[in-house]
């Protein structure tokens, strides 16, 4: 029975249909916004952050077990947008080619050079017929040496860019042109501001009024190089600046 134009072309990972698709890699995006959280990230003068929303689907589960921020190395760190099972493995996978590339060269990894990793063992995933692609995005940031901070996305096609803001998740196109008007006079985003910027895209697109406990921040910044997320206390002094600001 036919479905349409897209009958039998996503049964199949590798085929494309007649009007050049593939369609279960677009599946995987859509995979992405089904998991109902959106995620932001935005890159400051000496500060890099992400934020995202922490929903606990259970009301026994344990919440300081429940998180989207892990940290690949000491320096960089990154929020996991989509399947949970998903996120967790390919954050592995980002550990381990770490850990390899430290054993193999004696230094730490670059940020573009993991990003640019992950992002072709995705490809190498939208072309093999017994895998498939994974339904989550990675968000990483880090502090590079000559850059300073910086902000790369990695999709499950297997494509990855820097961004100096960017957002991914339910409401990723709200949340793109709220920080597209926010940095079309290019502020000057300091450690608090780029902290508060992130906070608000999320809560103006979700149209909500976060409780300290349902977000996560991390960030690094210029003081500090390390990958660290911020404790409750923190996110609700800058939620109290968001709201006297208004």
């Amino acid at each position: 029975m036919s479905r349409g134009s897209n009958a039998g072309f996503d049964r199949h990972i590798t085929i494309f249909s007649p009007e050049g698709r593939l369609y279960q890699v677009e599946y995987a995006f859509k995979a992405i916004s089904q998991s109902g959280l959106t995620s932001v990230g935005v890159r400051g003068l000496d500060t890099v952050v992400v934020v995202t929303q922490k929903k606990i689907p259970d009301k026994l589960l344990d919440s300081s077990t429940v998180t989207n921020m892990f940290k690949l190395t000491t320096r960089i760190g990154c929020v996991m947008t989509g399947h949970n099972a998903d996120s967790r493995s390919q954050v592995h996978r980002a550990r381990v080619e770490a850990g390899e590339w430290k054993y193999k060269f004696g230094y730490d990894i670059t940020v573009d050079s993991l990003c640019r990793r992950l992002a072709d063992i995705s490809q190498v995933y939208t072309q093999n017929a017994e895998m498939r692609p994974l339904g989550c995005c990675m968000m990483m940031v880090a502090m590079d040496p000559l850059q300073g901070p910086v902000l790369y996305k990695c999709d499950p096609a297997g494509y990855f860019c820097g961004f100096r803001a960017t957002s991914v998740g339910a409401k990723q196109t709200e949340a793109n042109s709220y920080l597209e008007k926010k940095l079309k006079k290019k502020p000057e985003l300091t450690h608090d501001r780029t902290v508060q910027l992130a906070i608000s895209c999320l809560s103006s697109v979700l149209s909500l009024d976060f409780k300290a406990s349902e977000l996560e921040v991390g960030l690094v910044t210029k003081e500090s190089s390390k990958f660290r997320t911020l404790s409750e206390a923190e996110i609700e002094v800058h939620l109290v600046a968001i709201a006297e600001r208004e």
